[in-house]
């Protein structure tokens, strides 16, 4: 038996909670993909990502701007944007959008070898 269908868009956290949600939808040992909704969430000052697996992620809705160490400028998403960041890239989530929940589909894989 197949589980019921479900919706990217369906069940949103209202807009202000102080944290970003993180849904699991899929997770075996070499891939997890999550939908992450964030409602106005950065990375803390001075925080950056450094991830041992590849993520590739794609914005569904709203904006964000991604820095990535040694970038001069941040990368302003939208949807339909989407980027694969490497093992160990150094990254960071410097804006979403307060006024409109931004969804994120993110894939994080084991790099090849």
């Amino acid at each position: 038996m197949l589980p019921p269908t479900a919706n990217l868009f369906a069940d949103l956290p209202p807009l202000g909670r102080p944290d970003e949600e993180v849904r699991d939808l899929l997770a075996g040992r070499a891939v997890r993909i999550e939908r992450i909704v964030s409602t106005g969430q950065a990375s803390p000052p001075g925080f950056w990502y450094d991830q041992p697996w590849d993520e590739w992620v794609v914005l569904l809705a709203g904006a964000a701007r991604l820095r990535v160490a040694g970038e001069t400028e941040a990368r302003l998403l939208g949807p339909g944007d989407h980027l694969l960041i490497p093992a160990h890239a150094r990254h960071r989530v410097e804006w979403t959008d307060p006024e409109t929940p931004s969804i994120w589909l993110a894939v994080h894989c084991r790099p090849e070898p």
